[in-house]
This record gives C-alpha cells, sequence and structure tokens, in this order.
C-alpha cells in the first residue's frame, strides 16, 4: 500500500490523498460503507460501487464464525466470495470485545468468545486474527484490539491500551501476504493522557496507517470532538488516519477539517432500513404524513439513481406497505449521500475552499434530535 497527499487545506487540517491497494485506488478523505458479513445490507456490489464506493469494511470476526474460512478460501478469497472487485478494510473483532462483553473473556493472550451463533467457544489471539486476515485477503487490515465503552475508568483503560499494544507488536511478527497491509490501533478513552501515550508507542510501531478506535461508544459529540481537537497536531501528517465508527455529515466534516482521512459506520444503511434519509438539509423520516402527496425526490440537489427516478410519495407509499424496496433504495441514498459528501469535501481541500463548504452545509443542515449528540453505536450494518 502507497499513500500519496495531493493536497493540504491551508486554514483546516484537511489533505486529500491517494490511497493505493492491491484492488485500485482509493481517494481519501474517503467513507466506507460497511458490509460486517460480506455485504452491505439489502444492495447488491454492483450498486455499492454505483454509489461511488472504493473500498468497505467487513469483519474478521463474523466471517470467522460463519461462513467461516473453509468456505472463503475455497471460494479464493473474501473478494471472490462476495463478486467484489474493489478495496476490502477489514477489522478485526476488537469492537466485539466491547458489544459482545456478556459472550467473552479477555485473557492477556487474546479474548475467548462464546459464539452469539451456538455458543460454540473460540479463542481469538492476534495471530489467529492475522491468519483470517490472510485467508479473507484482506487489503487492509487491522490487527486484534480492546475496545471499551465510554466511561470506563483510567485504570481499565490503561489496561486495554497495553493489551492493545501488546497485540499489535505481535500481529506484526505474523507471516502475511504481501499484498495485506496493517493499520495500527490507538485506544487510550477520553483519557487525553492515555491517547497521547497510545499514538506514541503505536506510531512507532511504523504500521502503515492509524486508526482511532474507541469512538462512537456512547460519548457525546462535543466530547469526541474535544479529543479530537487535542489529537490533531499529534497525528501522523504522512500516513492515512481512520476514524471508526463515525458517519453522521456534521461528524465527517468535523473531523475532516482536523486532518481525519478514513471513515465507516452503519448509520446509513441501518436508517434506510428504518425509512429516514440525508438530505441537505437534514435528516428525514419517510413514513411521515407530509411526504404522502411530495411527488419531488428525496433531495433535489441529489443526482443518485435514487433522486432522478422516484418520489417521497412513492417511497413512502412503499415503506408503509412493508416493500423491500424502498429500503434499497434509501440505503442506496444514503451511502451515496455520505460518500459524495465526502467527495466535495475532498474536491474543496483542493481547491482550497474547504471552509466556505464546510460553512455553508452546517448553515444548511439542521440535525434531526440527537442526531449531533450522539453517533450510533456501530456493530453490523
Amino acid at each position: 500500500m502507497n499513500y500519496k497527499i495531493i493536497a493540504r487545506n491551508k486554514e483546516y487540517k484537511g489533505k486529500a490523498g491517494l490511497l493505493y491497494t492491491r484492488h485500485g485506488v482509493v481517494k481519501t478523505p474517503v467513507f466506507m460503507p460497511v458490509g460486517t458479513l460480506g455485504t452491505v445490507k439489502t444492495l447488491t456490489p454492483e450498486e455499492v460501487s454505483s454509489a461511488g464506493a472504493d473500498i468497505i469494511l467487513s469483519n474478521a470476526y463474523h466471517l470467522y464464525l460463519r461462513p467461516g474460512l473453509d468456505l472463503i478460501e475455497k471460494a479464493g478469497g473474501l473478494h471472490k466470495l462476495m463478486n467484489w472487485k474493489k478495496s476490502l478494510l477489514v477489522d478485526s473483532g476488537g469492537f466485539q470485545v466491547m458489544s459482545l462483553n456478556s459472550l467473552r473473556r479477555i485473557k492477556e493472550d487474546g479474548v475467548i468468545f462464546k459464539s452469539h451463533l451456538d455458543g460454540s467457544e473460540h479463542f481469538f489471539t492476534p495471530e489467529l486474527v492475522m491468519k483470517i486476515h490472510k485467508a479473507l485477503g484482506s487489503d487492509i487490515a487491522m490487527p486484534l484490539d480492546v475496545c471499551l465503552p465510554e466511561g470506563s475508568s483510567y485504570e481499565e483503560t490503561e489496561k486495554a491500551l497495553n493489551q492493545t499494544y501488546n497485540w499489535a507488536e505481535r500481529s506484526l511478527t505474523c507471516e502475511l501476504v504481501p499484498s495485506t497491509d496493517i493499520f495500527g490501533i490507538v485506544q487510550g478513552g477520553f483519557y487525553l493522557p492515555l491517547r497521547l501515550q497510545s499514538l506514541k508507542i503505536t506510531e512507532e510501531l511504523d504500521f502503515k496507517g492509524l486508526a482511532l478506535g474507541g469512538f462512537s461508544v456512547g460519548e457525546s459529540k462535543a466530547k469526541m470532538y474535544l479529543l479530537l481537537s487535542e489529537l490533531q497536531e499529534h497525528l501522523p501528517a504522512d500516513k492515512p488516519v481512520y476514524l471508526m465508527g463515525v458517519g453522521s455529515p456534521l461528524s465527517l466534516l468535523k473531523a475532516i477539517s482536523l486532518g481525519i482521512d478514513m471513515f465507516d459506520s452503519v448509520l446509513p444503511t441501518r436508517l434506510g432500513r428504518n425509512g429516514d434519509a440525508f438530505t441537505r438539509i437534514g435528516r428525514i423520516s419517510i413514513s411521515n404524513a407530509i411526504h404522502k402527496d411530495d411527488l419531488s425526490p428525496i433531495d433535489s440537489s441529489c443526482t443518485c439513481y435514487v433522486c432522478r427516478n422516484y418520489s417521497r410519495a412513492y417511497l413512502r407509499y412503499l415503506f408503509l406497505s412493508r416493500e423491500i424496496l424502498p429500503l434499497r433504495l434509501l440505503t442506496y441514498h444514503n451511502i451515496y449521500f455520505l460518500i459524495h459528501l465526502v467527495e466535495r469535501a475532498r474536491q474543496a481541500i483542493i481547491d482550497n475552499s474547504f471552509g466556505n463548504f464546510w460553512k455553508n452545509f452546517q448553515e444548511a443542515y439542521s440535525p434531526k434530535g440527537k442526531e449531533e449528540e450522539q453517533e450510533d453505536c456501530n456493530n453490523a450494518g
């Protein structure tokens, strides 16, 4: 993997780059749709690609349990099994350390998981996770880490940080396919000294990129923004930085202004399946009566397939009729919206107009409910 920065914003920390992987070039900043189980829910790979995605995210823990490594290897890797021809970033299962806390035990050497599928026990070690990445054919591999919920004590967070670092060291000693690159994961919760410590020691391991883990775990947006602002001066200037689990529109632009390059979130797919859609002025719920006779598109400024062909009234009628099609169409629109929002931010960085772009978007966009208070916790897309 190679990473090339082609522009930096003069006023903010935002940067535009090119990330070269075995399966193509990814323009950064980039929003990555989540395909936890080897599929972006409700959409075909061709539809995800047509929405503008050059990279998606899957999960080693879930794919190891089902369909299992034997089938994936027999198919020739995850790309071939799921018919995805572009780049894949694969998470390790570190998030499941938090989300499945009633089904796991953390040990010095790894994590014992009790499968949520059949109750069987599996011992996830850094080495096993690297073996899974090799079988999957991950373009970018995340090592096993310990993710904690917001509100964890200083002592718990420090212990998790040290375990994450030790597992990162072990991950780098594993034999991987040459085309697999590993990002180091920075933990430390919401304690700035621990975050800086984790950032320093993880940087010393010389990973291809860095991921900021432990966000979108229940904290407020204000708390997340403050910590990211405090970290920005210490982030590497010449490597891609990935903020794990963040994907609401205003959060994406704020993080881009602070030097973050890569994002993922289940938010657009989850909202789509529940009848919500992003627009340039805020989220809408398609089931609301106000859309009953509205023959306009979801967003008149959006050029996606859905907005070019379907009205709010039609989508509402289908959604209330419990049809499957509106779930697919709303999901497609939401993914397209976020991918192209980040693309426009990237172009604004290149044009040195990011400040105006960001200001104009903020002035037009009205958050829905508690949207700007807290990110949806991520698990499966």
